[in-house]
């Protein structure tokens, strides 16, 4: 029911859209895909690098906490039987002894458990920091 008080009929008001101005649209339309495309393809690498740097930090915490309980479970072992041999004496020359010997074999212990789990702690921050390193290596190239 196309009439000509229709003030939508193509009869009525004639309407064509300039060449030059459908071609700034079609480039706009084209360059708005090219950017999507590249925003896609930098988020797809970025969620593999967020799931990389998420999956090294995991493995490591669990290595981590695994040598914690490993070190805790030497430790309160060498103290039960610090105490049940300290029991056993009867002097406290041999006391004082056995207390020294044991304070000094712990210090000595915590040292190097200290000194293993900061190099633990420093290989698991490396390996975390691999994937991030990587994946800005293939934006940004090296500064020479």
């Amino acid at each position: 029911m196309t009439g000509a008080t229709d003030p939508f009929s193509a009869s009525i008001i004639p309407f064509e859209v300039p060449e030059q101005m459908r071609a700034f649209a079609e480039k706009g339309v084209s360059q708005a895909r090219e950017n999507y495309a590249k925003f896609k393809d930098a988020a797809e690498t970025h969620n593999g690098t967020v799931e990389a740097v998420f999956a090294c930090a995991s493995k490591g915490a669990s290595e981590y906490t695994a040598k914690l309980m490993e070190f805790a479970k030497a430790n309160i072992t060498a103290h039960l039987d610090f105490t049940q041999q300290l029991f056993g004496l009867k002097s406290p020359t041999d006391a004082f002894q056995l207390w020294t010997n044991h304070t000094r074999t712990q210090l000595e212990t915590f040292q190097a458990q200290a000194k293993e789990l900061a190099e633990i702690a420093q290989r698991i921050a490396a390996e975390t920091a691999e994937p991030i390193k990587a994946s800005a290596a293939k934006f940004a190239p090296p500064a020479a």
